[in-house]
């Protein structure tokens, strides 16, 4: 028996039965000779991990735009942190972690530089809009590997397409991943808010704090804890009601107080400002477009996508170099 085979009749044996099995994916987007040691799903994480879109997450916005400071948390930081929270919930309900992971690792590989700022400038510009979860999959399908793709499986793809609020994974997986999303963003968020000095522990309300906790480490273990012991046994993920209560509010809570905060926002109109000129120049200078983009107006891809795919997969630190070195005179040294 191939090593692949026996982990996928562990699985069998040992997961949950509302887990998704290695051996029941829907399939890839191109077939492919099977690993002989690899189930689908660790196949994936392992594609996502060595992609060239997971390693720039280390160089974009989580929510302070290039924060003074080694401990603030990058689109990387929070990626690694809602894969352990995801991958915790999954062992406690025997669910299928290789698949959590893999989701996890993906869901933010569409994201663009200055976080959700740079996402609502191309929203805004490009005729055909910008969502990161859309062009998350649309980097793995096409745009990673020299347009070839990572030709992930329909369970991963449908996880990292569907990881925001308005969306619901068909697996439970994906739906661990949706909820640990946004766990780690509302814990780390507010971890980077009080070192900012933007908030202090003991502004949480306390009919918030009294359900689930006054501090980060404690409301992330309640949430934890919370969602294992609702969803076992239960063929859905979910919260109690009197948490998830407690996690919508202490969201507006957040918005109000820390992404909406004009001293830990003020440079987002500025990063705004930057990617629509950046999208406007290489509108109107498409040729500087790399080889395989360009590559992508025979197969009928508009230009404007293009621009997007380009402007939108940059780190924040590339943009402003390269804003800089169209945009702002050098020094003429004789």
């Amino acid at each position: 028996m191939l090593i692949r085979e026996s982990l996928e009749a562990w699985e069998k044996d040992f997961l949950s039965p509302y887990a998704k099995l290695s051996a029941e994916s829907k399939g890839r987007l191109r077939e492919e000779e099977p690993c002989d040691i690899r189930p689908v799903f660790q196949r994936d994480r392992d594609r996502i991990i060595h992609s060239k879109a997971f390693r720039r997450l280390k160089d974009k916005t989580q929510v302070f735009l290039s924060p003074e400071g080694d401990h603030y948390r990058t689109r990387l930081t929070h990626t690694l942190e809602v894969s352990q929270t995801a991958r915790t919930i999954a062992r406690a309900l025997q669910l299928n972690e290789e698949l959590v992971e893999a989701i996890a690792l993906g869901h933010d590989i569409g994201h663009t530089p200055f976080g959700h700022a740079g996402e609502r400038a191309l929203n805004r510009i490009c005729p055909y809009g910008f969502d990161h979860a859309k062009q998350g999959v649309r980097t793995v399908d096409v745009l990673e590997k020299d347009g070839q793709g990572l030709n992930l499986t329909y369970e991963v793809r449908d996880g990292i397409l569907n990881h925001q609020t308005d969306g619901m994974p068909e697996t439970l997986e994906g739906r661990v991943v949706r909820l640990s999303d946004k766990i780690a963003y509302i814990h780390h968020d507010m971890d980077d808010a009080v070192r900012a000095g933007i908030l202090r522990e003991e502004d949480v309300p306390k009919e918030i704090g009294a359900v689930i906790g006054y501090t980060c480490g404690a409301r992330l273990d309640h949430f934890i804890h919370d969602i294992v012991i609702t969803s076992i046994g239960r063929d859905d993920i979910m919260m109690s009601k009197k948490v998830a209560k407690a996690m919508k509010d202490i969201r507006q809570f957040m918005f109000e107080n820390v992404y909406q905060n004009n001293v830990a926002k003020g440079e987002e109109k500025k990063a705004e400002t930057l990617m629509e000129t950046l999208y406007n120049h290489f509108l109107k200078n498409f040729d500087l477009l790399p080889e395989e983009l360009k590559a992508r107006v025979d197969l009928g891809d508009p230009k404007e996508q293009l621009v997007c795919d380009y402007v939108g997969s940059m780190t924040d630190r590339y943009a402003i170099s390269l804003y800089e070195d169209i945009y702002i005179p050098k020094v003429w040294v004789g």
